[in-house]
């Protein structure tokens, strides 16, 4: 364009030019960023998974006509709590115009509050409500919350308000108490795994189902999560067919042999075998969170196994045939029990913080082993 512009190019002809390529740029840039969990995200009721308790009730309210003034959605990240007031919202006959969103961590203060406080009365441009959505409401300051709480004792008829936060707790009790409160649950491993999927069979993806299960375990129950570590995955399949190998190296998880070695080491008191095996995978650039927390889940297994056998089926659904053999055996042997389990979760615990990544898991396996051995010698 800018050599055309030298060469005396008509003006005309320059600006369909610059139309013709920002129309381009903007089509590859939605390309580009169109992420899964917005491509995907539930656009009505009946696409909302996993929060029947919440959704059930809010269509009841609406089909009854008792629509409050005020909710509080509070849950775990990357639940719906966002996604479920817009829908509430949209349901409610809230068009884009009346609908406003805050995102309270960036808009925190008094002043952003009387912004709200004033603009609140003016009546919607074209909707029975005007709809406030207010996302990580648990960042507002105490001064905001106070200028807030005059607004939600005394709303105007045609106001509602959202709020969404992941951390109830930080929300005063004034302002609970003049909310509807509902609880986001988190999804099970199983529902994500189910979910991920299916979306990636509608990107013309198949999976193999380790490779969901893994999914599922590292989203750590956000539905959002979940479709942000799928995305990375089927960025790298180059056949349409989703490995549990492409999972692994997507994620940096250690393979499930890696997780086997260390806690088998571990149960019959083997120090070297199991720090040996940790250092395999710190050569490998495993990611130790990560590691560390299929550590965690795979003991748990085994301790529900050996005192809740029934839950065995269960966790069939969630694990490859070899771990559930691996985790049976596990559950049988003495030097398995909860102080191992406590310890590698202390270790998790203290790794963010931690000056080499994988040191506490190496404290871990070492105060475990040298547990055991004592315990065997009594």
């Amino acid at each position: 364009m800018v050599a055309a512009c030298r060469q005396g190019t008509p003006l005309l002809v320059l600006s369909h030019l610059f139309f013709a390529y920002m129309w381009g740029y903007t089509a590859r840039m939605k390309t580009i960023h169109q992420t899964l969990y917005r491509a995907y995200r539930p656009q009505e009721w009946g696409s909302v998974r996993g929060q029947e308790q919440v959704t059930e009730t809010l269509k009841a309210a609406i089909k009854n006509k008792k629509i409050g003034h005020a909710y509080l959605f509070h849950g775990g990240r990357g639940t719906g709590k966002t996604t479920v007031a817009r829908i509430f919202a949209r349901e409610l006959g809230v068009s884009e115009k009346d609908l406003y969103e805050i995102d309270a961590a960036s808009n925190r203060g008094i002043n952003e509050m009387r912004e709200l406080r004033e603009g609140v009365y003016a009546i919607p441009f074209e909707s029975p409500y005007k709809c406030y959505i207010v996302d990580e409401a648990h960042m507002l300051t105490k001064e905001a919350w106070n200028a807030f709480l005059k607004t939600l004792e005394e709303p105007p008829a045609h106001a509602l308000f959202i709020l969404a936060t992941t951390e109830r707790e930080k929300v005063p009790d004034t302002i609970q108490s003049r909310c509807e409160v509902y609880t986001f649950k988190q999804p099970t491993r199983e529902m994500l795994a189910e979910i991920v999927t299916d979306i990636a069979q509608k990107e013309g993806f198949s999976m193999e189902r380790g490779s969901a299960e893994l999914v599922a375990m590292l989203a750590d129950g956000s539905f959002r999560d979940a479709l942000s570590i799928l995305q990375k995955i089927l960025t790298i399949s180059s056949d349409k067919k989703v490995s549990v190998e492409e999972a692994l190296k997507v994620t940096g998880a250690p393979k499930s042999e890696v997780v086997r070695q260390i806690l088998g080491s571990i149960a019959h008191g083997d120090t070297a075998a199991a720090l040996a095996a940790l250092e395999s995978a710190v050569h490998d650039n495993l990611d130790m969170r990560v590691l560390a927390r299929l550590l965690i889940h795979r003991l748990r297994v085994a301790l529900l196994m050996r005192y809740a056998p029934e839950l065995a089926d269960s966790f069939a659904k969630e694990l490859s045939a070899e771990d559930v053999v691996f985790a049976q055996g596990l559950a049988k042997l003495p030097s398995v029990n909860s102080d191992m389990l406590r310890t590698i979760l202390e270790a998790y615990a203290t790794m963010t913080y931690a000056a080499v990544p994988h040191l506490p898991l190496e404290m871990a396996i070492i105060d475990s082993t040298q547990s055991n051995l004592k315990s065997s010698e009594k």
